[in-house]
C-alpha cells in the first residue's frame, strides 16, 4: 500500500473549473502546523474501450510563491492576448461562462 501521509490534508476550500475534456481543481489545504497551500489539479478523462480512467497532474503552490506564480500567469496570458492573438475576441469566453452560470442557476430554481 502506498504511503500517502501529508497528501490528503484537511481541505479548506475547493473550486472546480470545467474546460472541455479537462477539469481543473483549485484546492486550499492546511498543513499540520496550520499553514495553508494551494493545489492545482488537472484531470482529464481517458476512454479505454468500455472503461475510462482519469489522468491527473498536480501542482503544489506555497504561500511564498503565490505572488510570483500569479504574476507569471497573468503576464503569460496577457502576452498571448496582446502579442500572439490580438485579433481574437477573448471576451466571448467570459460571456459564455456568465451565460452557463445563469443557466445553471435557473435550473436550480425550477
Amino acid at each position: 500500500m502506498e504511503d500517502r501521509r501529508g497528501y490528503d490534508r484537511d481541505e479548506i476550500f475547493s473550486k472546480k473549473v470545467k474546460a472541455g475534456k479537462r477539469t481543473y481543481f483549485f484546492d486550499i489545504k492546511s498543513t499540520r502546523s496550520n499553514d495553508y497551500y494551494l493545489t492545482i489539479t488537472e484531470s482529464k478523462r481517458k476512454v479505454n474501450g468500455d472503461n475510462f480512467t482519469y489522468e491527473k497532474h498536480k501542482i503544489f503552490l506555497y504561500k511564498e510563491d503565490f505572488f510570483k506564480f500569479v504574476e507569471a500567469l497573468n503576464e503569460s496570458v496577457d502576452y498571448i492576448k496582446t502579442d500572439l492573438m490580438p485579433e481574437h475576441d477573448f471576451e466571448q469566453y467570459e460571456q459564455e461562462e456568465s451565460e452557463d452560470e445563469y443557466n445553471r442557476n435557473e435550473l436550480r430554481w425550477e
